[in-house]
């Protein structure tokens, strides 16, 4: 929501401990977003078929019917009967300055989700990506997928500021691939108490995004990679970009192309979100895709990935 004024001319310093206000908004914008919805959604715009886990309330029909519709597999959300779906509301002065709520809602019940019942209707999971959920409900999965031989990814993200040390180290330990921001592997490692070198002892592939500068995938065994954005991007509204990053290099990885054209892929497609306002709001085609793709890269990204593309619907 959009306030038109300043929330400070509202506000008394000496009085803020009786605070009782009502802003008169202007302007009303609800988006779909979530983690694990953005970067399904973004797989499925890319022509695969993943499977979304976790919890959501009665009212998740609508925006099931949007994912479904798709390419995203939501059998396996657990609906909850005494919670709203999980969301974040703000409302914005005209300073930037913001009021914010998230309610988690049913997300505080993706801990009763197992995912052994769910392998065994799909199939063994490629990946099992872990990302930011009720920290108890990341806990589990993780552990069951060690348990289990499921290869996963730790991609902790949002949930790392509220985590401790233990925690986090038990997210990502023995994980094929950690995602996180730069910012986010510093906290990483300032919380756990492992070094750069330490936290990629634990993890097959470490990747961390860059925002402007592009990505950066380090890994044990190969060399570095450091590649540069897409070029020329319009920059209007980043939230979901970093999903949407997951989103296109996981489809890259699931057609077997190098690390290197993985992250292209994840780059192009982030710069379609970050030009958008709202984290499934962006449309391409396979002919356009491919032409940012050989725009911002070159010819020979773009004549990897065709074969793959041209299959999206």
């Amino acid at each position: 929501m959009s306030f038109g004024g300043k929330f400070a001319d509202s506000l008394v310093v000496e009085q803020l401990d009786k605070l009782s206000v009502s802003f008169l908004v202007d302007h009303l914008e609800i988006r779909r977003g979530g983690v694990a919805a953005n970067m399904c959604f973004g797989l499925g715009r890319l022509g695969l078929a993943p499977v979304l886990v976790g919890a959501a309330g009665e009212d998740f029909a609508d925006y099931r019917s949007w994912l479904e519709r798709h390419g995203v597999n939501c059998d396996y959300v657990r609906i909850s009967t005494d919670h709203h779906t999980a969301r974040f509301v703000c409302t914005t002065d005209t300073n930037g300055a913001q009021f914010a709520s998230f309610y988690p809602g049913a997300m505080s019940e993706a801990r009763m989700v197992e995912l052994e019942p769910i392998v065994a209707k799909v199939g063994a999971p490629s990946y099992v990506l872990i990302g930011a959920d009720d920290p108890d409900g990341m806990r589990r999965h993780t552990d069951e997928c060690r348990t289990r031989g499921y290869p996963f990814i730790a991609d902790p993200s949002q949930q790392l500021a509220f985590s401790g040390g233990e925690l986090i180290r038990d997210l990502i330990d023995g994980a094929a691939y950690l995602f996180s921001n730069e910012y986010e592997s510093h906290m990483i490692e300032q919380k756990t108490g492992w070094s750069a070198e330490e936290v990629l002892d634990r993890v097959g592939t470490q990747v961390t995004t860059l925002g402007a500068a592009g990505v950066r995938i380090t890994s044990k065994t190969e060399p570095t990679i450091e590649l540069p954005a897409a070029k020329d991007v319009a920059v209007l509204e980043p939230t979901g970009v970093g999903d949407a990053f997951r989103a296109g290099f996981l489809a890259a990885l699931a057609w077997g192309v190098t690390l290197e054209h993985a992250a292209q892929v994840g780059c192009v497609l982030a710069a379609y979100v970050v030009e958008t306002v709202g984290p499934q709001d962006y449309t391409f085609t396979a002919e356009q895709f491919l032409d940012r793709l050989e725009y911002s890269y070159d010819g020979e990204a773009a004549a990897a990935i065709a074969p793959f593309l041209h299959a999206t619907r």
